[in-house]
């Protein structure tokens, strides 16, 4: 029987792992390397080795409501789109609320994990650590859950450019940027157009001469700020606009490429991608379309070579007496304390069930959270992984046949988004948590929901999908999750009020607004989509009202 469970990690992943073995009664012990929680949004002065690092500019991409933990609203005053120190802020608050740091062992590394002689009975593993001062421990526990994330090991694909060894600059990989000190004056290139890429781009281009973004295939560029100056992703992500876009696939990604292209012409732009809109992560960025617009940054196709100080692109264009070269080239993904037969691949991804178990293992007493990409936020997925893990730990949940896990593994990377060395993490964001939901017992019932109490039907169906619908039922019921769900757009107006504009008096209160706008959706929206995207009518948020 498990009762005593590793979790390797203290960043998000890890924090929400203890809370999901104490909810199921379960003894956590969490081995965190650092001497703090936060991961990858804990800011380091200095890069450390082995663990992810952040620059002094990162504004998280997701908005604050749609990447909590589903039984914690962030509060009201932090803005949507945090920066890295608040979504520090909000961790330290989760993990004081459910008093999770008295089960986390800072500053002690995980050498190896390893089954005992006798797993296929018991199910335990053997879990060596490394103390601060050297000093070696080994632990017995019943299960484990890795939450040590992927953006720890840089991927510096040298061989790739020819002429890089002679290069006259200075180079170095993206996960060392901090900020733009000593780049004053330079002459920049950035390689890749991915998050990172487009953002050091941007905060470099504000004091160097110039900077140069070089992509291989493009990227699709999306603001944070939706329609209305609303969060992109509480607009964008609902049940209806899934269900819309599951089946209409072809005419979803046909408005969205629209839309897109009304803010700024990406073809013009130097940034249109080979692949369509679902098929890779897009670039979330509000301020590159105005460095390229103002000349501060120009878009250039991949590098072909560097000859000394130049850098020769493929299209036969050359930069030359280039300062300093950011590979912003993407990360490896290593767990080097895990057996290797559980390190297997399936084509480029880890060989795991829906990204969470290893299929050849019998118990299932081994679960890894956190290691995931989405259209959508890390943590709530995250956090449904975790919840999924110890009731499988626990019996409360089951798993299909290795065989039909691997048949599964096989099938889903074939059909995933862009599965490539680069890209191998994908899923969709509302299918997935609710696969995982259902498993848990945790899928909102929508229908029930729209007949006995409407107006969560209503937010739950037409709304955003926000981590609180997942509290709504079943094992880890949250009693607060109605209320969470129905003042979340107050949460979302409140950073805004630092200064109220008194509406114009004797215009439609907007609650009214609301209630016409929710009730009239369903009929409208198989109309509207030949002239509108569906954010114009979904979900408007109730809290613009008059000041009292």
């Amino acid at each position: 029987m498990v009762r005593r469970v590793a979790v390797i990690g203290a960043g998000p992943s890890g924090l929400t792992s203890i809370k999901a073995c104490l909810d199921e009664g379960l003894e956590p012990t969490c081995f965190e390397s650092s001497h703090d929680i936060g991961g990858l949004w804990r800011f380091k002065e200095e890069p450390e080795p082995g663990r992810a690092n952040i620059y002094h500019s990162v504004i998280i991409n997701s908005s604050k409501e749609m990447m909590s933990f589903s039984d914690f609203p962030p509060p009201a005053e932090l803005p949507n789109n945090m920066h890295h120190s608040e979504v520090l802020l909000y961790l330290r608050l989760y993990a004081h609320a459910f008093n999770l740091l008295q089960h986390i062992h800072f500053q002690t590394t995980v050498v190896s994990v390893r089954q005992r002689p006798d797993f296929p009975v018991t199910g335990q593993w053997e879990v060596d650590t490394e103390g601060r001062e050297g000093q070696r421990r080994t632990h017995v526990f019943d299960a484990v859950i890795v939450g040590t994330g992927h953006f720890t090991h840089p991927h510096l694909p040298l061989s790739d450019f020819p002429g890089i060894e002679s290069f006259e600059g200075r180079y170095f990989h993206s996960w060392e940027y901090h900020n733009a000190d000593g780049l004053q004056g330079k002459r920049v290139v950035v390689i890749g157009i991915g998050n990172s890429g487009g953002d050091i781009a941007v905060d470099i281009s504000r004091v160097a001469e110039k900077v140069y973004l070089s992509t291989r295939s493009g990227a699709w560029v999306v603001s944070r700020v939706g329609q209305g100056g609303l969060p992109l992703d509480l607009v964008g992500f609902s049940r209806l606009v899934m269900m819309l876009h599951r089946l209409l696939p072809s005419w979803s990604a046909w408005t969205i490429k629209k839309t897109l292209n009304q803010a700024f012409d990406h073809v013009l732009y130097g940034l249109k991608p080979k692949h369509g809109f679902f098929t890779q992560i897009p670039v979330v960025n509000d301020e590159l379309p105005g460095r390229i617009i103002s000349g501060r940054v120009q878009v250039k196709p991949n590098v072909q070579e560097f000859c000394g100080s130049s850098v020769v692109f493929v299209d036969g264009s050359t930069i030359d007496k280039v300062d300093v070269v950011v590979f912003a080239t993407g990360y490896n993904y290593s767990f080097p304390f895990l057996p290797p037969a559980l390190q297997a691949k399936s084509g480029y991804r880890l060989r795991l069930y829906q990204h969470v178990f290893p299929p050849t293992l019998s118990p299932p007493t081994l679960a890894v959270v956190g290691f995931i990409h989405a259209f959508g936020a890390i943590n709530p997925m995250a956090e449904m992984q975790a919840r999924w893990a110890t009731r499988v730990f626990k019996g409360l949940a089951t798993l299909p046949s290795e065989e039909a896990m691997l048949q599964d593994i096989g099938t889903v990377t074939k059909i995933m988004f862009s599965c490539t060395e680069r890209n191998p993490l994908q899923v969709d964001y509302i299918p997935y948590m609710d696969f995982l939901a259902q498993r848990v017992g945790a899928r909102p019932p929508i229908l029930r929901l729209l007949l006995k109490d409407p107006r969560l039907g209503l937010q739950v169906l037409l709304g955003p999908c926000t981590p609180y619908q997942y509290r709504l039922t079943g094992p880890g019921q949250w009693a607060g999750a109605r209320h969470a769900i129905l003042t979340q757009w107050e949460r979302v107006c409140k950073p805004f009020k630092t200064r109220v504009v008194p509406e114009p008096v004797g215009g439609p209160s907007s609650r009214l607004r609301f209630t016409l706008g929710l009730s009239g959706a369903v009929l409208l929206c198989w109309f509207l989509y030949k002239k509108h995207s569906l954010s114009s009518f979904i979900c408007f948020p109730p809290c613009f009202r008059s000041p009292r």
